[in-house]
């Protein structure tokens, strides 16, 4: 039990986004669960993480915002991942990822991990560390969006 809580405590503030200054960044995280409807079907809901457990499916939010005087340009926003979580894709596939704890990056498809007998292996997606998305296009001042990726509890 004890255990658990702790893994709520940690992925309630996952690692820290970072982006441009002139970009603001806030990050939520997500619990999907199946709840049962009174009409007998199932409906799918997203809650703020009170206890995990592994299995669970998480929904990371990272909202990203111009709070700047002029347009940003040329940016990334770069979130490490728990480690207590398995990557499980990106809603935009835009995204580029390390294996190494952020000191490489690539598409997953280009990066390769030791493996523990010492041969090098093509990467998986539960050997991702870090996402980053970079913005190679203008933000203009206001302007908002987000970024959204998935996860499964160790």
């Amino acid at each position: 039990m004890l255990k658990r809580f702790f893994l709520a405590i940690s992925l309630i503030a996952p690692g820290t986004a970072i982006a441009a200054d002139s970009v603001s960044l806030s990050s939520n995280v997500y619990v999907e669960r199946k709840v049962a409807k009174s009409d007998g079907t199932t409906a799918v809901v997203l809650e703020q993480p009170t206890t995990v457990i592994p299995g669970d499916q998480l929904v990371f939010v990272v909202k990203y915002k111009n709070v700047g005087s002029a347009p940003a340009s040329e940016f990334s926003v770069t979130n490490p991942l728990p480690k207590a979580v398995a990557f499980n894709g990106t809603s935009d596939g835009t995204e580029i990822v390390s294996v190494d704890g952020g000191k490489t990056w690539g598409p997953l498809s280009a990066l390769t991990y030791p493996s523990e007998n010492g041969d090098v292996r093509p990467a998986l997606m539960t050997d991702v560390t870090h996402l980053k998305w970079k913005f190679n296009r203008s933000l203009s001042v206001g302007s908002e969006g987000e970024l959204v990726f998935r996860g499964t509890v160790k």
